[in-house]
């Protein structure tokens, strides 16, 4: 077996680790959001699923990117894989991107926006 061998299958089983991630991530999910159907109203599970597929789906992208990067750059390193490489990890991080803003409401490179206390919500009514 050669090094390109080895390295063809390291690739590929970083990438099934990947479609694992997003098929076993996608089906935990699915259980809470059925789980949370009995206590909580419809709006509020399904935005719990949409959070967890998200959730999947970006770190099982992470996984796809890095067999692309280990199949394509380490076995064969010519500028035609490099290039199909770079459109794939451009496309795989505006999805990352979209997906993190769908998650959290923010970029990641902007800051998080503080915790309002339940003291500061309503105002008082003391004063009088």
């Amino acid at each position: 077996m050669s090094f390109q061998d080895v390295v063809e299958n390291c690739g590929k089983g970083v990438d099934a680790a990947g479609v694992v991630v997003v098929v076993v991530g996608g089906l935990a999910a699915l259980i809470i959001f059925v789980l949370q159907l009995r206590t909580q109203p419809f709006a509020a599970a399904f935005s719990g699923l949409r959070h967890g597929l998200a959730r999947a789906i970006l770190l099982g992208l992470e996984f796809l990117v890095a067999g692309d990067l280990v199949r394509k750059v380490a076995v064969r390193p010519t500028f035609t894989t490099v290039g199909v490489l770079a459109v794939i990890v451009v496309i795989r991080t505006f999805l990352s991107l979209s997906m993190q803003l769908e998650i959290e409401g923010r970029f990641p490179w902007q800051p998080r926006r503080p915790a309002v206390s339940a003291s500061r919500e309503a105002p008082s009514r003391e004063s009088g």
